[in-house]
Formats: structure tokens, sequence, C-alpha cells
């Protein structure tokens, strides 16, 4: 048995050690196939298996003007990321926070008890959360990664009517506690 979890460990650390990585830059498939939003990340490496990630999201898309139906907002999210064997390989578990800015009406959001399909929401969000996930090599400068947070955010928010320039309906903040980050990344190997 040992010698099998030896093995397995030698397998796991050794694929791609030759190459010293020490920054990555990636882009989030889920967030462009999920509502179009542009992203972009850099992953520094800050120690044999520490890396320090910094990604930011823009979504500026007005979905149907005559609806007002919008999904508008910019965040970023730092996370420090530990690496079980080696940075940008294998398995890592991460601590992430964030904070956001949005304009979102006439909307549906996951894991939101609440639709957003009656009123406009013009607010922000920050939180903090843990996360797991792993990195595959694809080639000496490629990597595909899959990661999931949980976490909580706090956000405060103006709420509207949902006709363009709607009526003021007060303000409100809300505390959430469930999945905060998911992911499914292609990253380029910078050096």
């Amino acid at each position: 048995m040992r010698k099998i979890l030896v093995i397995a460990f030698l397998f796991c650390c050794s694929a791609g050690a030759a190459v010293a990585q020490q920054l990555g830059v990636k882009t989030n498939a889920v967030h462009w196939a999920a509502a179009g939003t542009l992203n972009v990340g850099l992953e520094i490496g800050l120690g044999k298996q520490t890396t320090l990630e910094l990604m930011g999201d823009y979504n500026p898309w007005t979905l149907n003007k005559e609806e007002n139906k919008k999904l508008k907002f910019w965040s970023v999210m730092p996370e420090f990321r530990y690496w079980l064997c080696e940075r940008f390989n294998g398995h890592f578990f991460g601590l992430h926070t964030g904070y956001g800015e949005y304009n979102i009406s006439r909307v549906r959001i996951p894991f939101l008890k609440k639709s957003m399909r009656d009123h406009r929401y013009q607010g922000w969000a920050t939180g903090l959360g843990i996360s797991y996930g792993y990195s595959w090599l694809l080639g000496k400068r490629w990597n595909l990664e899959a990661t999931l947070g949980f976490g909580y955010v706090y956000t405060k928010f103006d709420r509207y009517e949902c006709a363009t320039c709607g009526e003021f309906r007060g303000s409100n903040d809300r505390h959430y506690f469930g999945p905060t980050k998911a992911g499914i990344s292609i990253i380029y190997i910078i050096k």
C-alpha cells in the first residue's frame, strides 16, 4: 500500500516539474458561457507551493432596452492558493475575497431565493470564502483548471421599479452563505 501511495505522490508532483512556472494568465469559461461576462486573471507564484490569483470580471450588457432588462456589473476577486504538490499543478486550496458593483433588473440570478424580475437593484457586494480546485497540465505552457468555492457575501443595494428611470423603492442589505466561486479556466503560463 505504501508503494502505491509513493508512486501516486511522485506521479502527481512530477508531471511538469521541469518547468519552473512563475506567472500565468487565465480566463474563466464558466463566466463567458453563463452571461457573456468578459474576464481575465493573473496568477503569480509566491513560493514552491503558493500562488496569488487576481481575477477581474466586467459585464456591460443591457439585454433588452425596451424592458430595461440588464445585467451590468464589475468585480475583482483575489485568492491566495496553497498547492498540495507544486504550484500550477494538481490539487489546491484557496482563500478568496472580492468586491463588486452591480446594476441588475429582470434577470434570474442562480442561488438567490428572490427573483430580480420585479425590480432593478443597484449596489455593491463583498465577501470571503474558501475554495478547492485542480489544475491539469495540457502542455508546456497550457493548463486547464477547475475550481469551486463557498463562503459569505454581504451586499447593500437600492431598489427601483423596473421601468427605465423607475421610482426609488428603498435601500436594503443582505447576507448570503453558499457558492461564491465556480470556474473552468484556460491558463497560459508566461514564464
